[in-house]
């Protein structure tokens, strides 16, 4: 029997599992431990009874997912408004550093996994679904390249994509603190001065300004990101049809146009407001809106995953994933932390590369806070991590999986 949900049936079915992850994350430690997204729990859930459902025979649900697409957009639109090239600037040395180091190893995941693919037998294109798409680009990247990878005519790279996001969640967790707590041991940092402690920090960078509720604000946020998104959609279109006289392998994703036209916007806003101006985009608001917007486009992508698909995968999959695992724990010993400074602050930081290198920010900030909890504060480190993590790697990540899918 087949049971099929509308636009409308399919957005609420989404919300319904968005919060049953936000009532199973407050009451599970494993999920809070490990920073689960509240719609990769109630997602994944339902993906299992989903599994049982379809291989029974019982039942086979279709969604509308139309909506999902506009989510997604609106997601990255956000994207775009976060990636302020002045607070880049005035973000100093270390932090262009760490995003240099932080955008190679995108690359370097994607060598891997495009470098196993034929070792393991498997299409390219759904082999990079193990590398910087799920990896440091976790669920949101996840879910706005695999279906592109999908549509291209590569059955499972979705599953294959939330599946390796969710692995990756778990072993970057896992990983960091044991990596940060061997370096300080075996370097005896705690003993010796961090250059860190040389450096100035600008803490008001990251900081959280705390305001009224202003519909106004919102709504200016509102009106912000659906106008990036008219107009990237255009300059999508474009670059588009310009590619598809020369190739049928790179075209841009459906979003790519409104990151470029936020970012773009995002730039006269700074330039306003360092003339004293008031500020043309809020940014806090803006974070609301794409926060909303990841969290239903998550639901809704998630909960449409056909687990049975990785049936066929499943061996080739544990390699390129087992792959990530000793490319993260080598680029963090080796490169992370030396080229950072390989002094306490940089074991921390090394930490936080860990949990975000392979899974979200989030989980990144949640190893540091651990060791340091153990150790000593490092405000270098948690003034650098949330500024590549939160403002600018997805950008950079995104042109570097769309130049590996080119070639796939």
């Amino acid at each position: 029997m087949t049971f099929e949900l509308s636009m409308v049936q399919t957005a609420g079915w989404s919300v319904v599992l968005l919060v049953i992850g936000m009532w199973l994350k407050n009451r599970v430690h494993f999920f809070q431990r490990f920073a689960i997204p509240s719609p990769v729990i109630g997602g994944f859930l339902f993906v299992l009874i989903n599994l049982v459902l379809n291989q029974t025979g019982l039942l086979n649900i279709k969604f509308d997912v139309t909506l999902q697409s506009f989510f997604m957009v609106m997601f990255f639109t956000t994207v775009g408004y976060g990636a302020s090239l002045k607070v880049l600037k005035a973000a100093g040395s270390k932090v262009g550093l760490f995003l240099i180091l932080a955008t190679l190893l995108c690359i370097v995941q994607n060598i891997v996994a495009f470098g196993l693919a034929p070792v393991v037998h498997l299409d390219p294109a759904l082999a990079l679904m193990t590398g910087s798409t799920p990896m440091t680009g976790g669920h949101g990247v996840s879910g706005g390249i695999a279906p592109l990878v999908e549509q291209s005519g590569v059955k499972g790279a979705e599953t294959v994509a939330y599946t390796a996001a969710t692995f990756g969640l778990i072993a970057g967790s896992l990983m960091g603190g044991p990596v940060a707590n061997r370096l300080i041991v075996k370097h005896d940092l705690m003993n010796k001065a961090s250059s860190g402690s040389k450096v100035s920090v600008d803490e008001s960078l990251i900081a959280v300004r705390k305001r009224d509720l202003n519909s106004d604000r919102i709504l200016r946020a509102f009106i912000l990101i659906l106008f990036a998104m008219f107009l990237g959609s255009f300059l999508t279109d474009g670059v588009n049809a310009l590619i598809g006289q020369f190739t049928d392998k790179a075209a841009f994703p459906s979003y790519m146009g409104s990151i470029v036209v936020a970012i773009i916007v995002r730039y006269i806003s700074d330039r306003r407001s360092s003339k004293g101006a008031e500020e043309l985009v809020p940014p806090e608001e803006i974070d609301v809106v794409g926060n909303v917007g990841l969290n239903i486009f998550l639901a809704m992508a998630l909960m449409n995953i056909q687990l049975w698909q990785l049936a066929d995968v499943a061996g080739p999959l544990i390699v390129l994933l087992a792959a990530q695992v000793v490319l993260m724990w080598l680029w963090a010993n080796f490169v992370t932390f030396r080229f950072m400074g390989a002094d306490y602050d940089a074991a921390i930081l090394t930490a936080g590369h860990c949990g975000f290198g392979m899974g979200a920010t989030p989980n990144g900030m949640a190893n540091m806070d651990s060791v340091v909890s153990k150790y000593k504060p490092s405000r270098l480190a948690f003034f650098i991590l949330p500024i590549v993590g939160g403002m600018f790697i997805d950008f950079t990540n995104l042109f570097n999986i769309l130049a590996f899918l080119s070639f796939a």
